[in-house]
């Protein structure tokens, strides 16, 4: 008896008429096997996600189509298929995890009812049988307080409890096979290591078969067994896992391989001169209660932290969602009311009005973790980058125009890409336009939030160079907020390691990568495999 539980064979999938547009899916062929874990490998537009939703033809109807190739599960093909067959299949013989929860969860209804819907569509469950069918998948995948969370809603949720209930929702009736659709990318790295080390369990209880969407080689080298590599729709590479990562023979392959970001940043400038320095900085948001909402505690988002900055460094903080690290950066741009001093260029700023710093807001500037959600769509690109020059005072267009076609030069971009939109460009290439939207202003502070959180490695690597090239050209400093360790040890001089408002370790990167002191330091990099 054959092992194999679906057989993709020659698939080819297009957008419009075949006759007249390019294949987005190009002849691409493979097998998922029974109990194994088979990883789709590669950059974002590369194919993985129309691929996979195409085994169960949930692309848009009429929208895609299928010109050549089969799907076959258990010999039958599905593409052949009609709708109430694949009704039949779907979220019964085959679940889903989709990368955003949030998204994919409906924030009208309670949890319970999301997770007893498919039982009842495919088991005919309801009621109390259902309910406790619910509360056992919960149990399973690790949620504590079942019973609670069955009435809360998706908001009431942290990322890793609403990803869990994405699980539990996929796993109702026991699929033969599992599709997760890049299930941690937003995740922490220790969310991230329980959900990956839970759907092993999960899938060795129930002797599932998984389809692993990433581009995140670290977790294919963990948890799967075979795998294939995509590149612009078409399968380039596919074997054992370990085969292809001991001796890869594509190009493209290597180079996803060779991504990681590497080396370590220039020394900064001596002598050193402080820039940015702050001293027990609270940020606490009153819990109010009762008829006169009278305050009974304290949300303790930032707690004593002390911090130093010099011109040309880099300081890394690290921590899980939560931690504080946002409302800490947003606190000494003075975006958040704090207590504490905060000193910046050797002026106390904790002490000015709005207004008064205002002036100072050329000196630090932002970078946000989604570029296209910090960037309007609008604006053309030359529009969206001196709009801060217009803000400061500089009004003349010539100006503007000259300092725009500069600075879209500084982050490697073609000048004339400024009379464009952010849509007709790359996540790469708008985490760039952001970037130079920043450093028009020639600020000495950059605060870096997530920037390369969203995006593909070799894209990641690309953004690391640019920015150790702008801080060394520049003297630039940054404050860089992650939770992605490896590009946290690629750029940082100086790293502060905060855990639920407090930092639990500082020093330089070196000695907290190489021989970190705190337990949750040693928790994080266990749990991305740097320590």
């Amino acid at each position: 008896m054959s092992d194999t539980l679906f057989e993709i064979d020659a698939l080819s999938v297009c957008f419009g008429d075949p006759a007249r547009v390019e294949p987005v899916v190009h002849d691409v062929s493979f097998a998922l096997r029974k109990g194994r874990t088979l990883a789709l490998v590669g950059e974002s537009g590369s194919g993985k996600s129309v691929t996979a939703l195409s085994l169960l033809k949930l692309l848009p109807p009429g929208l895609a189509h299928y010109p050549s190739g089969s799907v076959r599960y258990q010999g039958e093909d599905l593409l052949q298929a009609g709708e109430a067959r694949l009704q039949q299949i779907r979220g019964n013989r085959v679940g889903m995890i989709f990368q955003e929860p949030m998204t994919s969860l409906n924030p009208l209804h309670r949890i319970e009812r999301q997770i007893t819907e498919t039982l009842r569509l495919h088991r005919g469950q309801s009621g109390a049988v259902a309910r406790q069918r619910a509360l056992e998948l919960l149990q399973l995948v690790g949620i504590r307080d079942p019973e609670q969370r069955l009435q809360q809603y998706p908001h009431e949720l942290s990322g890793g409890q609403r990803q869990r209930v994405m699980i539990a929702m996929a796993l109702a009736n026991e699929p033969e096979l599992l599709i997760a659709d890049e299930p941690t990318t937003a995740l922490d790295v220790t969310i991230q290591q329980q959900i990956l080390e839970l759907l092993s369990q999960l899938q060795q209880q129930l002797n599932m078969s998984v389809l692993l969407i990433t581009h995140d080689l670290n977790i294919v080298r963990r948890h799967a067994q075979d795998v294939c590599v995509m590149y612009r729709g078409e399968i380039v590479e596919q074997g054992a896992a370990a085969a292809i990562f001991a001796s890869p023979r594509h190009p493209y392959t290597r180079q996803l391989l060779d991504a990681e970001p590497q080396g370590t940043p220039a020394p900064v400038p001596e002598p050193r001169q402080p820039l940015l320095q702050a001293r027990q900085l609270r940020v606490w948001f009153p819990i109010k209660r009762g008829f006169f909402k009278r305050t009974v505690g304290h949300i303790k988002a930032v707690d004593g932290v002390s911090l130093n900055l010099d011109r040309g460094e880099t300081l890394g903080i690290v921590g899980e969602s939560g931690s504080g690290k946002s409302t800490l950066a947003q606190a000494l741009l003075r975006l958040q009311s704090s207590r504490g001093d905060i000193h910046f260029d050797g002026q106390p700023i904790h002490t000015l009005n709005q207004q008064a710093v205002k002036p100072l807001r050329r000196q630090m500037q932002i970078v946000f973790q989604d570029p296209y959600g910090s960037l309007s769509p609008r604006l053309s690109i030359a529009e969206i980058i001196a709009e801060g020059l217009g803000v400061h005072g500089v009004t003349s267009r010539q100006e503007q125009e000259q300092r725009v076609i500069e600075v879209l030069q500084d982050v490697r971009l073609d000048p004339e890409v400024r009379h464009r939109y952010p849509h007709e460009f790359s996540g790469g290439q708008r985490q760039r336009i952001a970037i130079a939207r920043a450093l028009i202003l020639k600020p000495q502070l950059i605060v870096l939030d997530e920037p390369t959180s969203a995006l593909d490695r070799t894209v990641q690597k690309q953004i690391v160079e640019l920015l150790r090239e702008l801080q060394q050209r520049y003297q630039l400093s940054y404050l860089f907020i992650s939770h992605d360790l490896a590009v946290v040890r690629a750029l940082s001089h100086q790293v502060l390691v905060m855990h639920r408002g407090k930092v639990v370790e500082s020093g330089p990167a070196s000695a907290i990568f190489e021989a970190p002191a705190h337990p949750y330091t040693r928790q994080l990099l266990q749990a991305a495999e740097l320590a």
